[in-house]
């Protein structure tokens, strides 16, 4: 039996949302906030680009 832990729409949605969390976190960081408001961005974007993906990207 070889299932895998993901599907692959699944694995690609949350790899975009970590790729969009972590360039919101570094362009935050170096805009001169500080850690933790820039992880609290990070954080926020990759939620929102989850949800955003999720609806874009067709389960076909």
């Amino acid at each position: 039996m070889n299932r895998s832990l993901l599907t692959m729409r699944a694995a690609l949605v949350l790899l975009l949302g970590v790729l969009v969390g972590a360039g919101a976190d570094a362009l935050t960081a170096l805009s001169g906030r500080g850690p933790a408001e820039s992880v609290m961005a990070g954080a926020a974007a990759c939620a929102g680009a989850v949800a955003f993906f999720d609806w874009v990207i067709d389960e076909g």
